[in-house]
């Protein structure tokens, strides 16, 4: 997709987030109601609020483009594979953070160009924090006070290694990784606020050795790529989407510093 497509659609594209996180903001601070969805992941009516703002406003702004969102029911594959672009959309991450009230949820809105990712915009509305990113034009990071600033991952990490996790408590799974890893400090953080701190050269890796689905990553990961990183799965080969029937990401890495091949620190199978 050219470049200047894609430069033309950012601006419309990061005040659809804005719209969306108001729409959050409002249900957050009157209250809400938790339902669980099929798979028993939790749903309020903040995320279907989201979900309804950005659709319908992607629709006007982008009508030829199909749009595939957590929200709705997926597309069959069998229609998706025939997509040359779309939108991926979480309108909530972190519903779970949304829940407990840490402020800790974002806004994901991509576009997928083929199986990558070509435009990414993360929003965390109770923070005022944009990051926003499209192929070729590098990655910013945007507060509710300043103008916005480009981002970079941070190379050649040495010393202690510094770790974005969520707020849960590691998995068995990525204890033992860690600690292969070696001396490390973890920065606690919900949604895709940890690949973004990965961007922003605040951490050096985000290792999620456990399920999420493509829309969690797809927004964070143009970001994570401009910035300079890199997101891969544990074979060290880039994240890809739509390239398969269901929705799944395998296990994968958020890197700063791609040189680094961090599937080295993984146990034995």
């Amino acid at each position: 997709m050219p470049e200047h497509d894609l430069k033309e659609l950012l601006d419309p594209v990061i005040q659809i987030a804005y719209q969306a996180g108001k729409e959050i903001m409002e249900i957050y601070d009157a209250g809400f109601s938790i339902e669980n969805k099929s798979d028993q992941t939790p749903v309020t009516e903040a995320d279907i609020a989201a979900n309804k703002v950005i659709e319908t406003s992607l629709k006007a702004l982008t009508p030829h483009l199909p749009i595939l969102t957590e929200e709705t029911t997926p597309t069959p594959y069998s229609v998706r594979q025939t997509w040359p672009r779309y939108w991926l959309i979480d309108p909530l991450d972190g519903t779970r953070e949304f829940i407990k009230r840490n402020g800790e949820f974002t806004v994901n809105i991509a576009l997928i160009d083929g199986d990558e990712s070509v435009m990414g915009v993360v929003y965390a509305p109770v923070k005022g924090v944009l990051y926003y990113a499209a192929k070729g034009q590098g990655a910013y990071k945007k507060d509710s006070t300043n103008e916005p600033k480009e981002i970079h991952v941070r190379v050649k990490c040495s010393g202690k290694t510094i770790v974005a996790c969520g707020r849960s408590c590691p998995t068995a799974e990525v204890k033992a990784f860690l600690e292969n890893v070696g001396e490390h400090e973890i920065v606690r953080v919900g949604s895709a606020l940890k690949s973004c701190l990965v961007a922003e050269g605040k951490a050096d890796l985000y290792a999620r050795l456990g399920p999420t689905s493509e829309w969690d990553t797809a927004a964070a990961q143009c970001v994570v790529e401009e910035a300079g990183g890199a997101i891969t799965d544990t074979n060290m080969q880039r994240l890809r989407y739509n390239t398969k029937d269901e929705l799944l990401n395998p296990h994968f890495f958020v890197a700063g510093d791609p040189s680094i091949d961090w599937s080295q620190y993984l146990g034995a199978d």
